[in-house]
């Protein structure tokens, strides 16, 4: 059983949130559901849970700021494309893809237009021997 069954952001500026993690998102086999009531739902292709979803901040829900959230990533090469396509839509890069010793892991860390640090990672452990 997952630890986390789904999770989410309330956005600012639902258009360029929705752009950036849909960019990225397919960068690892994640699926975008449609946008409901300025929302979006994202899953692995033919499993709906764990998912993730970016709502448009109203009414009683504030921006949601500052939060770390970290997506697993099946290679490298995909860390690399996950990076490059949420630069490409308008994320900013926060560290761009390397090894991190610290972290047993090869990651990439962007910022969302409300200041999130969104991350894709493989653990240096479930990579196959070159």
């Amino acid at each position: 059983m997952p630890l986390i069954h789904h999770s989410g952001i309330y956005v600012s500026d639902f258009d360029a949130s929705e752009r950036i993690f849909t960019a990225a998102f397919a960068t690892l086999g994640v699926v975008a559901g449609e946008v409901i009531d300025g929302g979006i739902e994202y899953w692995r292709e033919g499993a709906d849970t764990p998912s993730f979803f970016v709502e448009r901040a109203k009414g009683p829900y504030a921006v949601t700021r500052r939060l770390h959230v970290a997506f697993t990533a099946p290679d490298r090469e995909s860390v690399d494309r996950f990076h490059d396509a949420a630069v490409a839509a308008g994320a900013r890069s926060n560290h761009a893809p390397r090894e991190w010793p610290e972290y047993a892991a090869y990651c990439a860390f962007l910022r969302d237009p409300d200041g999130n640090n969104i991350e894709a990672l493989v653990k240096l452990a479930d990579l196959s021997p070159n």
